[in-house]
């Protein structure tokens, strides 16, 4: 019987559920899966894209751990493609090869000032909190007051964090490093600034939710933001999602502190809606000093149009929500402008001709873009390996298909390599070394420990 070896780039939960399935497909080959990843360990986004207060979200990990321990997939951490191991590499060994790589970079927001001293993206941000081993240890938290630009997920999560006392933070697996740098922060007040208004928002309501539930922080939200016009009339009576938003908002114009009165709180966090960021102001030594945006309006078509009325924000700091996009990969074709891989429903194509490139297939983010929730990666990954069944006549003919090839190629490039049963082990170590005071795990942050611990070394 034909077998297919495949390859797949990212062990996220993209490349996770691409794997499981190919692997519980109807086909008439055999199949082996060998996932690469550039981290230690695996999940990608779920553990180091998602805030660590959010157990809920984090629960996928256990879908993808099932999937994983198996044991009918191996996992290769700690390999970066690219560098470890290239393209032609693959094509020496497999049939195919799945890029399941995300979106990891910022995109970028083009108003003046927005590179000052400290004006951040979320992405970096977010790795940070989340003990990402390749972004550095401290960050810069000096000012009171901060801002954040977006009006996603991403960006309630980042004010969460801001917002939030660290001690609350504790019961999760929040990192060491980062637990004593938020207990130390200055910051009492969030100013979160989107475009739109309230009725087109991209929050979930679970995520809107979270952030009224936290502890002696005062909502600010301001009335005249809820004038609304007729569209946003009917998106509240014909969208579920977005009345219960709207009944969350509602309800905090009636708590203390709304529209700017002072609460009772220590901490305020702040939302602005109709707010078109246009300017970061800075001070005399190039850092952030305040947030110049133009109020706007609806346009009756579902965008908005600036009213002319600038407003000035005092901030010390910036963070901007504003999306991810993804990166290239050598030798992989790249669509610069939308940040993605060219391709055709996971079938990767040519940037030129559009034609399509033998043995080469994408999943998730680097597939579509960064859209859509985790769980959006599931159809994503079926309709891409629909393609990879479909496409056996075009497979790649592999020089050495054996099961030891690849181990002995990183072992001769001197490649300290992590498999399952060594993030098993740093799995059960970071569990370990949170029991002793109550909380769900320690992250273990540098690359070399992580490395260390999970080959038993």
């Amino acid at each position: 019987m034909t077998k297919l070896r495949l390859a797949i780039v990212g062990a996220g939960p993209a490349g996770i559920y691409a794997a499981d399935i190919l692997l519980k497909a109807e086909r008439s080959f055999d199949v082996s899966i060998d996932l690469f990843e550039h981290l230690p360990a695996p999940y990608g986004l779920v553990r180091y894209g998602v805030a660590p207060d959010h157990p809920r979200i984090k629960g996928v990990i256990g879908a993808l751990r099932e999937v994983l321990d198996r044991g009918d997939i191996r996992f290769f951490g700690n390999v970066r493609f690219g560098e470890d191991i290239v393209l032609d590499d693959l094509k020496k060994h497999y049939n195919a090869v799945v890029f399941a790589t995300g979106a990891v970079r910022d995109a970028d927001l083009d108003i003046p000032g927005i590179a000052a001293e400290g004006s951040f993206g979320a992405a970096d941000f977010v790795s940070w909190f989340d003990g990402h081993p390749d972004v550095p240890r401290t960050w810069p938290l000096t000012s009171a007051s901060v801002g954040v630009i977006g009006n996603g997920n991403v960006a309630l999560d980042i004010s969460r964090i801001l917002a939030k006392h660290a001690e609350d933070l504790l019961p999760t697996e929040v990192p060491q490093n980062v637990y004593e740098i938020l207990e130390a922060s200055p910051v009492t007040d969030v100013h979160v600034f989107g475009r739109r208004g309230p009725a087109q928002v991209r929050f979930t309501p679970l995520e809107l939710r979270e952030l009224g539930e936290l502890r002696d922080v005062d909502m600010v939200v301001y009335d005249e933001d809820f004038d609304y016009d007729e569209a946003s009339k009917a998106a509240v009576a014909s969208n579920k999602q977005v009345k219960v938003i709207d009944r969350v908002l509602q309800q905090w114009r009636t708590r203390p502190g709304a529209n700017g009165a002072g609460g009772e709180a220590s901490r305020r966090l702040h939302l602005h809606f109709w707010a078109r960021p246009v300017e970061v102001r800075t001070d005399e030594a190039g850092r952030v000093a305040a947030l110049v945006y133009e109020r706007t309006r609806p346009d009756a078509e579902g965008g908005v149009v600036g009213t002319g009325e600038y407003r000035e924000v005092e901030l010390g700091q910036l963070y901007r929500a504003v999306g991810y996009f993804g990166s290239p990969l050598p030798g992989v074709p790249f669509d610069e402008r939308h940040g993605v891989i060219p391709n055709h429903e996971g079938q990767v194509l040519h940037e030129e001709s559009n034609e399509q490139v033998p043995g080469l297939y994408a999943t998730g983010w680097i597939k579509r873009g960064p859209v859509g929730l985790i769980g959006h990666t599931k159809s994503d990954a079926m309709e891409t390996v629909q393609h990879i069944v479909n496409d056996q006549a075009s497979w790649w003919q592999p020089e050495d298909s054996s099961d030891e090839a690849i181990p002995a190629l990183l072992a001769e490039r001197g490649i300290a390599w992590t498999d399952l049963e060594g993030w098993h082990r740093l799995d059960a170590h970071e569990v370990a070394l949170g029991e002793p005071q109550g909380r769900a795990r320690i992250k273990v942050v540098p690359r070399d420990e992580m490395v260390r611990i999970s080959r038993g070394e």
